[in-house]
């Protein structure tokens, strides 16, 4: 078994607005599709949802800049770790995901071993 990141993106640059019952049954959602990776064996760390603002640090100079971008069109939200025998079994588990209701996309990446 191997450990992937999912980063989870969403378009536009931020999470969709919903009403409290709406954001209530989506996080219910999340919950119950994070807990089920748990059950299967699959979850490594349940990671978390991240802010909207934050800032970059780039290049020798360590040049701080704000961040996101606000010209991006997509923008992370959150993460996971999960443990599967390959990323093709990632990909799959990835499946179930709630960010796909709200066209949104989950990158799986491999993380490698140091």
């Amino acid at each position: 078994m191997a450990n992937f990141l999912y980063l989870f993106w969403y378009k536009g640059g931020a999470q969709p607005q919903l009403s409290s019952e709406e954001m209530q049954k989506l996080t219910q959602r999340w919950i119950t599709w994070v807990k089920g990776l748990g059950e299967q064996g699959h979850l490594v760390d349940r990671g978390q949802s991240l802010e909207t603002g934050g800032k970059v640090v780039r290049g020798k100079k360590q040049v701080v800049t704000d961040g996101p971008y606000a010209e991006a069109k997509d923008v992370v939200g959150g993460f996971t770790v999960i443990k599967a025998k390959d990323l093709e079994e990632a990909v799959k588990l990835s499946a179930g995901c709630p960010i796909f209701e709200s066209d949104g996309m989950v990158e799986v990446r491999p993380i490698r071993l140091m």
